[in-house]
Order: structure tokens, then C-alpha cells, then sequence
């Protein structure tokens, strides 16, 4: 009697411990989310996202071979309204904009001495670029890109603080297959690391925050509509571990997620950006979403 009546009165403390904030899983949490809109007709398609350090300023890309600027006015870190600020071409390596099969960018990702780089699909490749107006240079290719299927292609685009960089497909090839993840390492796209599947939702994009792999995921269920997912990972040595689901949203909640960017304000609060792709059609929306983690 007396162990039954000592085993009862630790139960308190166990169901305190259970509940304690540090036992809580971290998660994301919407902050905003506005509706991206511009008189220009070229606007639409937005697919990778790299936000200015400071939160007020992005760069996008679009589906029709653009970068797309825009300005964020924010009160207290959080985004109150979002303006685009000038659409212009996406430049090929003899400096001329992107036509045809060609332009179809998907994944966006700044260096360290701040270039970007530029995913495609159809036409597979990644190109850098000096600045928005500069002609595009051709990053080293591979096999494995020529056999990515039309549509779906590099869609995940991030970059290391050593400047290495990732890039993920858009599709595994089967339910039960792990994405492969591409590493540019001394000139040549190593495949050794993979990022485990769950489920039907296929990849859209990716940042590296520290040691932290974020993805980005979507579902899509016809006259259902969209379902939005954010993964985290530990990347370590040629691995992916700690995986923690960050945000899975319900069907039809957010349009079709497609770009991410993880950045951190003044205040050291890691702040998840993410964009969708309309697909230039009238019914869907260019979404700009805001969430902030905690753990």
C-alpha cells in the first residue's frame, strides 16, 4: 500500500514533466499572409523566394523566366503589406532573356558573396547570376539531371554557409523512394544524401539554416486543392537526421506553395518565408506566407 501511495503522489510531477514547454515539439506558426498582385501581365508563376536580410525587400522568380522584386513593410517583424516593386527577365549565358524551353525556373538560393542561383526544370540546369541584370553562368551538370522527368524536375534549390549547394528534385520516383539530394562538391553533384518520403507530397523547395535543412512539400488533391507540409532536418556528414514536422496545413488552407526562404530578424527569431504559384490562372492566388518557429 505504502509503494501504490508513493507511486501517486509522484503522478503530478510525471504529468507536469509531460507537459512542460520543454518537452513541447517545435512548430511554425502563421503570422501573416498576404496576396501578391501586380498590373503587369508577365506576373504570376512565382516559385523560389530569397528574402533581403533585413526582412523589408525579396526575390522571386517566375515560371516564364523572370525575378520578380518586391518590398515588405512590417510592424514589430510581422509583414503588414507587400508591394512588387519591378519584374525583368531572367538572362541566358550570352546575355539575352530566357525564351521556349528554357525558362522555366524553379529554385532560387543566394551564395555567400551574394550571387544567386537559378533551378530549372524542362531544359534541367542551375545557373548562376552576378547580380538581376547579369548574363547567366552554367553550373556544372550530371547524368541524373537528363533523365528528371519534364515537369518535374529541380525543384528545391539552398545553399550552405560554405556556400555548398543542394538541390532536390521534385519527385522520387516511387511512394516508397527517398529524394535524392544533389551536393555541388569540388565541381561535381554528389547524390550520396537522401531526404526520406512520407506520403504523396512531393518537394517544392528547401533552405539551410546553420546545420538545419528546411523542405518545403505540397499535396495536391483535384477539387480538393493544395496541402502544404514543412520538414526539418539535421544534416549531418552525408545524412539527414532529427527530422521534425514542422507544418502540415489542412487541404485547401494555403494556394500552391512553391517557394521558401529561412532568415532570422533583428531580434534573432527564425522567420519561415514561403510563396505561391498561381500558375497564371485566375481562379488560384500569389501567396506570400509568414510563419514564425517555436519551439
Amino acid at each position: 500500500m505504502r509503494r501504490c501511495l508513493a507511486s501517486l503522489a509522484l503522478l503530478p510531477a510525471l504529468l507536469l514533466g509531460l507537459c512542460s514547454p520543454l518537452s513541447a515539439q517545435p512548430r511554425l506558426v502563421e503570422e501573416s499572409n498576404l496576396r501578391l498582385r501586380s498590373e503587369d501581365s508577365n506576373f504570376g508563376g512565382i516559385s523560389g523566394l530569397v528574402m533581403g536580410a533585413d526582412g523589408a525587400s525579396f526575390v522571386a522568380i517566375s515560371d516564364r523566366g523572370r525575378f520578380v522584386t518586391g518590398q515588405i513593410t512590417r510592424q514589430d517583424g510581422v509583414a503588414q503589406s507587400a508591394e512588387i516593386t519591378a519584374l525583368m527577365p531572367i538572362l541566358d549565358s550570352k546575355g539575352h532573356p530566357l525564351d521556349g524551353y528554357n525558362t522555366d525556373a524553379e529554385g532560387l538560393a543566394a551564395l555567400p558573396d551574394g550571387a544567386l542561383i537559378v533551378s530549372f526544370e524542362s531544359n534541367h540546369r542551375v545557373m548562376r547570376h552576378d547580380g538581376l541584370d547579369a548574363a547567366g553562368t552554367f553550373l556544372p551538370s550530371t547524368e541524373a539531371f537528363g533523365v528528371l522527368q519534364t515537369n518535374s524536375g529541380l525543384e528545391a534549390l539552398a545553399s550552405d554557409a560554405a556556400g555548398m549547394i543542394y538541390a532536390i528534385p521534385e519527385r522520387s520516383g516511387a511512394l516508397t523512394r527517398p529524394f535524392p539530394v544533389y551536393r555541388l562538391i569540388d565541381g561535381v553533384w554528389d547524390d550520396s544524401m537522401t531526404l526520406p518520403r512520407r506520403g504523396e507530397f512531393l518537394v517544392t523547395d528547401a533552405d539551410i539554416d546553420g546545420s538545419d535543412l528546411y523542405v518545403l512539400e505540397r499535396y495536391y488533391l483535384p477539387f480538393g486543392g493544395f496541402q502544404s507540409r514543412i520538414r526539418r532536418f539535421t544534416i549531418a556528414d552525408d545524412a539527414l537526421v532529427d527530422e521534425v514536422e514542422l507544418m502540415s496545413s489542412r487541404l485547401g488552407h494555403y494556394d500552391n506553395l512553391e517557394g521558401l526562404d529561412v532568415w532570422r530578424d533583428a531580434a534573432g527569431i527564425l522567420r519561415v518565408s514561403v510563396v505561391s504559384d498561381d500558375n497564371f490562372r485566375f481562379y488560384q492566388r500569389n501567396q506570400l506566407v509568414e510563419f514564425r518557429l517555436e519551439n
